[in-house]
């Protein structure tokens, strides 16, 4: 009979860049609702959601009960604009996407001419309240900077609370042919009950179950780890999931988030 395990998704995202655009990205989603200043809803709203790296944007409308999302948004820092008439226009000007995760942005309108403008603070919340999903996300900047033996990505897991050095004589965890580490152990589960993914692909022996390849750290923007009640999508195993999102440099250019 299998014991039970607390399942934990470890979301590794990579956004491959060879040009100006980025393919197979793993991405977020940013919803909200939209009220007027009494907190009565606001219907049909248009809501603009620009990528303020690329200009990208996307647009929607709340529906009856004043809500949006905007789904499969690649991560980035983002300017969010709500427009209904007879309101002054809301805007969240620095709203940041991490991997893998559904950020909540709600507007309170304020009467007045379209052309007014009310800047909308986006503090980010202590906790997620938008899924049930229990995930911590380590960024760039740490993912870059942080000294590493071997170079090798699997390391970064040991960030994840929860996360133990594995032991050297591990089924997956024993360093092998200078590639490090294929898997990692945390909150109790096996070194086999991980999965990977990069770009929302899976990375995993299919036989084994260890990660098939170790990209360059280069590659590796950001990741993150969702501990337990994650969404269906990633219902392969009942261990941790890696989701990486890759970034492609040319080395003598400047690096492009």
């Amino acid at each position: 009979m299998l014991s039970k395990r607390i399942a934990i998704l470890l979301v590794l995202v990579a956004a491959l860049l060879a040009t100006s655009s980025a393919l197979a990205q793993s991405t977020a989603t940013v919803q909200g609702t939209v009220t007027d200043s009494k907190g009565a809803v606001l219907p049909n709203a248009t809501v603009i959601v620009k990528n303020r790296s690329t200009s990208s944007e996307r647009t929607t409308q709340t529906d009856s009960n004043g809500n949006y999302q905007v789904a499969a948004l690649p991560v980035g820092v983002y300017s969010i604009e709500v427009r209904a008439q007879g309101f002054k226009t809301g805007l969240a000007d620095q709203v940041t996407l991490e991997v893998a995760k559904t950020l909540v942005q709600n507007f309170q309108m304020d009467v007045g001419a379209i052309s007014e403008q009310v800047l909308v603070s986006s503090d980010v919340p202590v906790i997620e309240t938008a899924t049930t999903s229990v995930g911590t996300v380590i960024n760039q900047r740490t993912v870059q900077e942080i000294p590493l033996n071997g170079r090798h990505f699997v390391d970064l897991g040991l960030l994840i609370p929860g996360s133990v050095t594995p032991p050297q004589n591990g089924f997956l965890t024993a360093p092998l042919r200078g590639q490090g580490s294929f898997a990692i152990n945390t909150a109790g589960n096996r070194e086999d009950t991980v999965n990977f993914m990069i770009n929302g692909i899976n990375l995993n022996d299919m036989v084994q179950n260890q990660i098939t390849f170790q990209p360059s750290i280069n590659t590796v923007q950001e990741f993150k780890a969702d501990n337990s009640t994650f969404s269906a999508e990633y219902g392969r195993n009942s261990g941790d999931r890696e989701h990486r999102h890759a970034l492609r440099f040319e080395r003598l250019s400047r690096r492009t988030l």
